[in-house]
C-alpha cells in the first residue's frame, strides 16, 4: 500500500496498488470505453426505446411503428436510422416494404435487464 499525493487540498491519498494495479488490467481500451458511452447515448432518447420495444415484441415495418406510437414515419424513420447506425436494428426487404427488427439476442437482454432493474 503505497501513500500518494492527491489533489490540492488533500495531503495524502491512500492508494491499494494491488487494486488498482487488477482493476488496470482488465480496463477495456479507451476507445471501446468511448464507443460504449456512445451506445448509451442511444438509450438516451425515449423515442429510440419505444421503438426498440416494440421491435422487441415484434418485427414491423415503418408504417406499423409510426400507427403505434403516433408519430409521423419521417420521425420513425430518422430513429431508425440512428438504430442502425448503432447496430441495434437490422431490416429485411419484402418487395416495397422494409421490415425491422432487433439486430440479435444482445440488443434484447439489454432491453429486460434495463426494464428489470427499473421496474424492481
Amino acid at each position: 500500500m503505497a501513500e500518494r499525493k492527491q489533489a490540492p487540498g488533500c495531503e495524502y491519498m491512500h492508494v491499494h496498488e494491488e487494486i488498482v494495479n487488477r482493476v488496470n488490467a482488465v480496463m477495456p481500451e479507451e476507445e471501446v470505453l468511448f464507443d460504449l458511452a456512445e451506445l448509451f447515448k442511444v438509450f438516451g432518447d425515449s423515442t429510440r426505446i419505444k421503438i426498440l420495444y416494440v421491435l422487441f415484441e415484434s418485427e414491423m415495418c415503418v408504417c406499423d411503428i409510426a400507427q403505434l406510437l403516433g408519430m409521423t414515419q419521417s420521425a420513425i424513420s430518422h430513429q431508425l436510422q440512428v438504430l442502425k447506425k448503432s447496430k441495434l436494428v437490422r431490416y429485411r426487404r419484402e418487395g416495397k416494404t422494409v421490415f425491422y427488427q432487433l439486430s440479435d439476442d444482445h440488443v434484447r437482454t439489454i432491453l429486460d435487464q434495463g426494464i428489470e432493474h427499473v421496474t424492481e
